[in-house]
């Protein structure tokens, strides 16, 4: 069996958002502390970015400083950096599978040289939506079905399956780069407003974004006596949402600006107290199990997390060092509840992360279901 493995994944045209970069940058490094030889496929289309050249050079430090190889493809399907288009085919054509992240290479050639195509759903419910409805196919050309909605194929899950068998897996931690370090006094979290995708329409009700379900819980920063920090990406046409989330006393940092990469977004979590996080309306009607890349960083950094609930109790242990809110007030006492024992619920946090999110036991079990 070959010891490579080659991930498909969009890093280059979202540059400068070093928490997208983080999460994407676990399976790669995980991989590779399981003895893999890990080559990142990306692609750079004119449209993607207005910076391409920044684009590029974001990638080159972030791979290059980790020692991965990588090949970024342009429209045309040639490589505009990194590898050949030679030598990634015969990458692709001798390793044990490309891990293709929400299918986002699409190259013919590339997809049939490999021996195992594995789809690797990071926004559960939206491309399952999509194929429902006739809108798209990302998982055309696949092998096998992978997401972090650990509810989905569960009768309680309202995702649709499309008729293929998903492996459900948590997002996973590379454990040691998440060192605990002294807490903070804020609850933070990094992320957009709304995101790449709109609001969708399933079974006689809207399927909104993570504006959708925040707006219900703005007035608690005056419910609990810390401060709430987000390095939130807003638009200048959500600006009555700006002030909104003014006025309740959320305070605002852009996270280009703020978190730019991996390493600042590091340390910003380490400084934090714990996290605060509200889910996409999706996510929360659909029970999909989802428990974000982003929280999972908290946990192993001994940060407890504070969490919209999205049906996690099947899958993990809340109430100490993870908690799920679904109403305002529940919110309000699970901060109460940090403020008053962190030391106790740090401590659970990182218990919880090395249980459940260690990416070698995460990616062993991706493989084995896999294979299986």
């Amino acid at each position: 069996m070959s010891d490579a493995i080659l991930i498909g994944a969009a890093l280059a045209h979202r540059h400068g958002y070093g928490g997208h970069a983080w999460a994407l940058m676990q399976y790669v490094l995980g991989f590779r502390d399981l003895g893999f030889d890990v080559t990142v496929v990306d692609r750079l289309e004119p449209g993607m970015t207005e910076d391409p050249r920044a684009a590029l050079d974001y990638l080159g430090r972030l791979l290059e400083g980790e020692g991965v190889a990588y090949s970024v493809l342009g429209a045309d399907g040639e490589t505009v950096a990194g590898l050949a288009r030679g030598e990634l085919r015969a990458r692709a054509a001798d390793a044990r599978l490309l891990l293709n992240v929400m299918g986002f290479v699409r190259d013919p050639e590339l997809l049939g040289a490999a021996r195992c195509r594995v789809f690797l759903d990071i926004d559960p419910g939206f491309g399952q939506l999509w194929r429902e409805q006739g809108l798209a196919n990302l998982f055309a050309g696949h092998d096998a079905y992978v997401t972090v909605g650990r509810n989905v194929g569960r009768s309680d899950c309202g995702v649709p399956t499309c008729g293929l068998r998903w492996i459900a897996i948590p997002h996973p931690v590379v454990l040691d780069r998440c060192p605990v370090r002294p807490m903070g006094d804020a609850f933070t979290s990094v992320g957009s407003w709304r995101g790449p995708y709109g609001p969708l329409e399933h079974d006689g009700q809207t399927l909104g974004l993570r504006v959708h379900e925040f707006r219900r819980f703005v007035d608690l920063p005056a419910r609990v006596d810390a401060q709430f920090i987000l390095a939130l990406e807003l638009d200048d046409a959500d600006a009555a949402d700006r002030a909104l989330l003014d006025e309740n006393g959320w305070g605002l940092a852009d996270p280009r600006q703020l978190v730019p990469d991996p390493n600042a977004y590091l340390r910003f979590v380490q400084a934090s107290l714990a996290e605060f996080t509200v889910a996409k309306e999706l996510y929360v009607k659909l029970n999909t199990g989802w428990l974000g890349d982003r929280t999972c960083c908290y946990l192993a950094s001994g940060r407890p997390a504070l969490v919209q609930d999205t049906g996690l109790a099947a899958h993990y242990p809340l109430g100490e060092g993870l908690l799920a809110f679904s109403t305002v007030d529940e919110a309000a006492a699970g901060a109460a509840s940090i403020l008053a024992d962190p030391a106790a619920h740090a401590a659970a946090a990182r218990r919880l992360a090395e249980n459940e999110l260690d990416a070698r036991r995460v990616l062993r079990r991706l493989l084995e279901e896999v294979a299986a």
